[in-house]
């Protein structure tokens, strides 16, 4: 499939199902749909039948057909199920519910049609406001004597202990990797002895803000590992086991968790983080009443993107939203070029060799650090053969639980040691599937790196610029894509802020590789809980200062100063700051090696495992394959 129409005239093959790579494999798009909604009610204890339940049989089948026909025929807005015809009213906004619905609780709200709703009687505005005079916009990063920093969650409840080796230092949502809420990177972290706050005698210009959506339920199916799948066996099994210990909690628990959705505390992540970015760069916006302009953000249709999106506005403008700012929404889908999803216009990510490459590296991990763990827990659910899948999606389970409802007792079930060792099969997975290992991961990132070069020169897009899965039907129009603003806001995905780390050669995050799957390296630097965890966010602050010769630039990850000196003539120094006009020269030069044709579309192959590897992001060569 091409799409030469959304282009620019240039026709990029399109892979299917290239959807978000967060489940440790990549994952397929699936429509979402709604269950209907179920008491909480335990798999072993359900021993009698009222007419209630023959009722709900009867409302779950035809549920289920409705299920199967809109699988089949795709959003049909009428099937008929062996009844009267029904109408499905809405599917966009509804959580999805796995296929073996006898077994997950959903609570459908809001209900499709409430009775008592009656718009003219409770009207949004009324007037009378009262006074509305406005204040000074707020600049924390520049006149607050020290920088606000992000940690823990405080809507979410941790464990006491995990294990027999509790330490105070310990952190345990710290350990889940790209399933981890953001945190603040302590100063020096990324080995630059410098914070977010703006040094001496520099001021703030502008500012390109990238950020990934907010936690998430679990994405719609993985080969590999996935709570709806394990939650499933547990189900079909449930006649022949009961668990004891630790593990007695199995007993009354149901599956409560959607697919794809942001979670209640993800749309908390993204209100609190445009607060947070209001606080701090809340002046720049002084520029835009100067110029009698109003900014505009992107980010994806996707819903967890969108609602990220929304999010995150509403919290740095507050309502209305209406004449604040313009929303740019990008099609993610095959067929529409995007530079915020590049995996589905590049076809060699779909190659199952690059797709499965990072799972190939979990599994022999997994394999290594959840022995102990299977064998102790093991022996509390006799009737049922605990795999190391089973155990390693019992540590997703505590943490997809958590971000969704709050709390979780899969968390009680593991070690310190163990979660070490969990939080090293993220970096695995996303250093071989989206990072530096990955022979697609320079190239995915390529089209963002130059829109923001465009963007930092302040010149339009052209027909020479529109490579690397840009869409020119809004890059190449100012109005949907401005080159003159002193604030961008974009919204994408962990894997492709990982793409984009690549693709810009923040070589300080590459020193480890290729990682090793039989243990941990020390001191390590590429750890995805630091990059890409959720609602991840980049900072690329852009500075004037009297100490330093033209614009400057520097990069923030996760409140972390990042070092420059893999970019070309950038230098050495205490702030992690680079000459803008040196930034965009090297990065340019980096864009001219990158071969998009070849590398999404060419004709390579590599081998699994270690046979084959990269630390630059980039596939084999032409003519050694």
């Amino acid at each position: 499939m091409t799409n030469p129409s959304r282009s620019g005239g240039h026709e990029y093959a399109v892979v299917a199902g290239g959807d978000e790579y967060e489940t440790l494999l990549p994952t397929h798009a699936k429509q979402e749909h709604d269950d209907e909604p179920k008491p909480p009610t335990s798999w072993l204890t359900r021993r009698s039948f009222s007419l209630l339940h023959f009722v709900s049989a009867f409302a779950g089948g035809v549920f289920t057909c409705i299920l199967l026909q809109y699988a089949l025929f795709g959003r049909a807005s009428v099937s008929s199920c062996g009844s009267d015809t029904l109408e499905i009213v809405s599917t966009h906004r509804e959580a999805a519910a796995p296929p073996w619905v006898g077994s997950t609780t959903v609570h459908h709200y809001p209900p499709l049609s409430p009775t008592n709703v009656f718009p003219s009687l409770f009207p949004t505005d009324v007037g009378f406001a009262g006074g509305t005079p406005t204040g000074g916009e707020p600049a924390v990063i520049v006149t607050a004597p020290s920088y606000p920093i992000h940690t823990g969650a405080a809507q979410l409840v941790v464990p006491e202990s995990s294990g027999p080796h509790n330490h105070s230092h310990f952190d345990l949502f710290q350990k889940w990797g790209n399933l981890s809420p953001w945190y603040s990177i302590k100063k020096g972290g990324f080995g630059i002895d410098s914070g977010p706050e703006v040094p001496d005698t520099c001021r703030v210009t502008g500012l390109h803000f990238l950020h990934r959506h907010g936690a998430r339920y679990p994405t719609a199916s993985a080969s590999y590992a996935g709570p709806a799948t394990l939650a499933k066996r547990l189900n079909q099994a449930a006649s022949q086991w009961t668990a004891s210990g630790d593990l007695n909690f199995l007993n009354e628990w149901t599956y409560k968790l959607g697919e794809e959705l942001l979670t209640p505390f993800g749309r908390q992540q993204l209100f609190d983080l445009g607060i947070s970015m209001r606080l701090k760069y809340g002046f720049l916006l002084e520029n835009f009443t100067d110029t009698n302009t109003i900014p505009v953000f992107r980010t994806e249709s996707q819903d967890r993107m969108l609602h990220s999106a929304l999010n995150f506005a509403l919290g740095f403008f507050g309502l209305p939203l209406e004449g604040q700012y313009q929303q740019s929404i990008t099609i993610e889908a095959p067929g529409f070029n995007n530079t915020l999803a590049p995996y589905y216009s590049c076809r060699n990510t779909g190659r199952s060799s690059v797709a499965d490459r990072g799972t190939w590296y979990v599994k022999r991990w997994a394999e290594k650090y959840l022995q102990s763990a299977r064998k102790r827990l093991q022996a509390q659910i006799p009737g049922y053969e605990l795999t190391i899948e089973d155990v390693f999606t019992m540590q997703q389970m505590c943490a997809y639980e958590t971000v969704a409802i709050g709390y979780s007792k899969f968390c009680e079930l593991f070690t310190e040691e163990e979660w070490e060792g969990f939080n090293y099969a993220f970096d695995l997975s996303f250093w071989y599937n989206s990072a530096f290992g990955s022979p697609v991961g320079r190239v995915q990132g390529a089209g963002w790196v130059r829109e923001m070069i465009s963007r930092l020169e302040r010149k339009p897009v052209t027909q020479e610029d529109n490579k690397f899965s840009m869409n020119f039907t809004l890059d190449g129009d100012i109005r949907t894509f401005p080159v003159n603003q002193s604030l961008y806001v974009d919204a994408t995905h962990e894997v492709v802020v990982l793409n984009i780390i690549t693709a810009l050669n923040l070589t300080n995050f590459a020193q480890d590789g290729p990682l090793p799957f039989d243990h941990i390296p020390k001191n390590r630097k590429f750890r995805v809980t630091q990059l890409a965890p959720f609602a991840t966010n980049i900072q690329f602050q852009l500075l004037s200062c009297d100490s330093q010769p033209g614009p400057q630039i520097r990069v923030i990850i996760n409140d972390g100063v990042t070092p420059l000196s893999g970019i070309e003539g950038c230098p050495s120094n205490n702030n992690g700051m680079c000459p803008v006009e040196t930034f965009v020269r090297a990065q340019k030069k980096l864009l001219d090696t990158v071969d998009w044709d070849w590398a999404c579309n060419g004709d390579w192959d590599v081998e699994e495992g270690p046979k084959w590897e990269t630390v630059t992001g980039d596939p084999p060569a032409k003519g050694t394959v």
